[in-house]
């Protein structure tokens, strides 16, 4: 797949309408909420919608709040070309498996790394593979952040703390074996009744991201919350590559360059959303952790294996892809 640098991307705003030989219409399609200041999809596909309708004749529809479905309509959607883009994270690994390796715990130790892996050559690769797989174009990848550990019992530095304690996490093997990994129990509820879990005592303890965290107001049920930054989410920037191959190449270099200023939007709005929500949940009383270093290395080492070996089961020839992930880590990291 030929990317653009980050510069062009960032250029393209600067750039004169650039006429196209005919007029089409992208729709574009996300599940954040429809207030888009408010929404990192939402910021990435109005940057994308205002890049590209002012570099070409191509409108941009947009499609919020899971208005055409949720992330598996909106893939299914994309592939049949009911709809043309659509940005999704987790549900992608259903359609092309291997892109559940970034979901391995403990993977990326901050998401300036995480950047520089996913815009590399192995994002690159993975791309490739899975428009084979799907016939999804990834335009660009943005992210949907760091997920983190609260509770209602302790302050929880180490695995050791997680001892005995119960964990609300998603009905996903992935996330059930890493918890298991770290000595807690997991727990699988629907989202709806998380609340309630919590308050009840069903649970002690939950994980999510910082904006998630603090958006449903669960610094009213949770005392402190661990910043371990277990799992980071990628967001997937998707086009149905029939569409993409029916533009003329001043369009395909538009389009491109808009998902690329949408996805670094996206980041953006992802980093400081983190960043207000863990002032605003220290505020409303919430006892905050940040493991060190050798901690850090603790949780890794607790939660991998497990989850490693479920998905060498799970992917069969696609396993190579956690070793390619955790050579790009390295490669990144200078190791």
């Amino acid at each position: 797949m030929t990317r653009i640098s980050a510069q062009a991307a960032v250029a393209a705003i600067a750039l004169t309408t650039i006429g196209a030989v005919s007029a089409e219409t992208i729709r574009f399609a996300h599940v954040d909420p429809a207030e888009w200041t408010q929404s990192k999809k939402g910021a990435a596909s109005q940057v994308f919608k205002n890049l590209v309708e002012a570099e070409t004749d191509i409108s941009v529809e947009l499609y919020p709040a899971g208005s055409l479905g949720g992330e598996t309509e909106l893939i299914e959607g994309a592939q049949d070309g009911s709809i043309t883009v659509a940005m999704v994270s987790g549900a992608y690994a259903n359609f092309c498996p291997a892109a559940a390796v970034t979901d391995i715990p403990y993977t990326f130790p901050n998401a300036p790394l995480a950047w520089e892996v996913m815009d590399g050559e192995f994002g690159d690769a993975l791309a490739a593979h899975c428009l084979e797989q799907t016939g999804l174009r990834t335009l660009a990848y943005g992210e949907t952040g760091f997920r983190n550990f609260t509770n209602s019992v302790r302050p929880v530095a180490e695995p050791a703390d997680m001892a005995g304690l119960k964990f609300r996490v998603q009905t996903i093997p992935l996330y059930l074996e890493m918890v298991r990994g770290l000595g807690a129990e997991p727990q699988g509820i629907a989202w709806g009744e998380v609340p309630t879990a919590l308050a009840t005592g069903v649970v002690d303890g939950q994980e999510n991201p910082i904006s998630v965290i603090y958006s449903n107001n669960f610094f009213e049920f949770q005392d402190y919350l661990t910043l371990d930054r277990h799992v980071y989410g990628v967001d997937h920037i998707l086009i149905n590559d029939e569409f993409f191959q029916s533009l003329d190449s001043e369009q395909q270099a538009a389009v491109q360059r808009a998902a690329i200023v949408a996805g670094t939007t996206g980041r953006a709005i992802q980093q400081f959303g983190s960043a207000d929500g863990i002032a605003k949940l220290a505020a409303e009383g919430m006892e905050i952790t940040q493991p060190s270093a050798e901690q850090m290395d603790k949780f890794r080492a607790a939660a991998q294996p497990a989850v490693q070996a479920y998905l060498r089961d799970e992917l069969g020839s696609d396993a190579v892809w956690i070793d390619r992930l955790a050579d790009a880590v390295d490669a990144a990291q200078g190791n």
